[in-house]
């Protein structure tokens, strides 16, 4: 890592650096347009409680709190890519076509995924207004709509110009820069909640407890490094080579212990915040008491639907994407097989088998990952601006190791032509 920076700032890579600090350029923009309060509104109609909204709130750098142009951040256009690559999975005929045709393919799905992200940012927008302004008139509701529309739409701009000037990735950057926002602000207010205005004894035991937040959450970020990078790897041979040749190199499939990534946290929060969203329209006192006592994740059963959720998307979404009978017919059509293993069958119920307890350990960490931060204000006395854990660090963690190996390999594709 420390060489990479050192060649980054080799002056040799000078196009390197220009793309980099034009990736911070963006940003600054993106973190500019959190503060731009959405006109017309009146802060003192604000509820000023997020509820379920505090996740997205998170990730867009404090955004939605202040109900401003990118209160919905890029979070529509996540969605929309979610449910397209889910019905691009032979649910759809024309979709999957489009998956089978490369790269004129993929920009028609592409074009596809945008126009449903702006329609679900034009919905979210009408939605959250309703929710999270109260006394407004259909027109100021429809106006607010259109304006938060509009800052996801110059999000998504911000997010190509990224990919194609900056350091890539540009999508998933914006995501990263708004939970790191957040961060400073989290750590200040854990600093005067356990330090601040106590007691010599008081401060001594505070800075002690500091000391150890500092450490749980760097721990935390490790473990999930650890949880991002980890992978099982499955030895394959073929007919025609021989890994103990000289120079020959043993071939293998990779299996993430976390192929599914952020997705089953996503969709089990959109789950679970469902009944709390129609309790927000319907407005009957029962259904409302109902959800407050059983269906949030601050409760004993919430809690418990929101873990199974996510193991539940968690397997679905990786036997979707992964396809145990379509990599072994791949693997058999190349004149590969699994040592000790029979083609065919055989093959699916081992890669099954397989698959089966990588996720179930994957589930596992990212359960416990998403799960910190609700036990953690269960039972803390803390600001709720304070967690350990949760998606945002996931993200902030997947994203930056993502960033970095994009990075790596553009130095090392420069040093590869110099040479030549």
């Amino acid at each position: 890592m420390f060489a990479t920076v050192k060649q980054i700032f080799n002056p040799k890579n000078k196009d390197l650096r220009k793309k980099i600090l034009f990736t911070f350029f963006v940003l600054f923009i993106f973190k500019l347009g959190t503060t731009i309060i959405v006109p017309g509104i009146d802060k003192e109609a604000l509820t000023g409680n997020l509820g379920f909204l505090e996740i997205m709130n998170a990730m867009g750098g404090g955004a939605m709190e202040k109900f401003s142009i990118f209160a919905l951040g890029v979070m529509p256009y996540i969605t929309a890519s979610i449910i397209i690559q889910l019905l691009s999975m032979d649910i759809i005929p024309y979709l999957s076509e489009l998956t089978k045709q490369g790269q004129v393919g993929r920009n028609k799905i592409n074009q596809i995924t945008r126009v449903l992200g702006i329609i679900l940012a034009f919905v979210q927008g009408y939605m959250y207004s309703f929710t999270y302004v109260q006394g407004g008139s259909p027109i100021d509701y429809m106006q607010f709509s259109l304006i938060l529309t509009a800052g996801t739409a110059f999000l998504l701009w911000l997010g190509d110009q990224i990919t194609a000037k900056g350091v890539g990735n540009g999508i998933s950057l914006i995501i990263m820069a708004g939970i790191i926002a957040s961060l400073p602000t989290m750590f200040m207010d854990a600093w005067n909640a356990l330090v601040t205005g106590g007691t010599i004894q008081a401060t001594t035991l505070g800075i002690v407890l500091f000391i150890l937040f500092v450490l749980v959450y760097v721990a935390i970020i490790l473990g999930i490094i650890f949880e991002e990078t980890a992978e099982r790897r499955i030895p394959i041979q073929y007919a025609n080579k021989s890994a103990s040749s000289y120079g020959g190199r043993q071939s293998y499939i990779p299996f993430k212990l976390n192929s599914a990534g952020v997705v089953p946290v996503i969709f089990a929060s959109a789950l679970i915040s469902i009944p709390q969203i129609i309790a927000q329209f319907i407005k009957n006192e029962g259904f409302t008491l109902f959800v407050s006592k059983y269906l949030t994740m601050t409760t004993v059963t919430g809690f418990i639907l929101y873990i199974i959720f996510i193991f539940a998307f968690a397997y679905f979404y990786t036997f979707i994407q992964l396809k145990p009978k379509e990599l072994a017919d791949n693997l058999n059509k190349n004149g590969g097989y699994i040592p000790g293993i029979r083609p065919g069958e055989d093959t699916v119920t081992y890669i099954n088998k397989v698959l089966r307890r990588i996720t179930f350990v994957g589930s596992l960490a990212l359960s416990v990952i998403a799960g910190l931060p609700i036990i953690f204000g269960l039972f803390s006395n803390m600001p709720t601006s304070v967690t350990i854990g949760g998606t945002g660090l996931l993200i902030v963690v997947g994203v930056a190791l993502e960033t970095y190996k994009q990075i790596e390999s553009q130095l090392i594709s420069r040093n590869y032509k110099r040479r030549r």
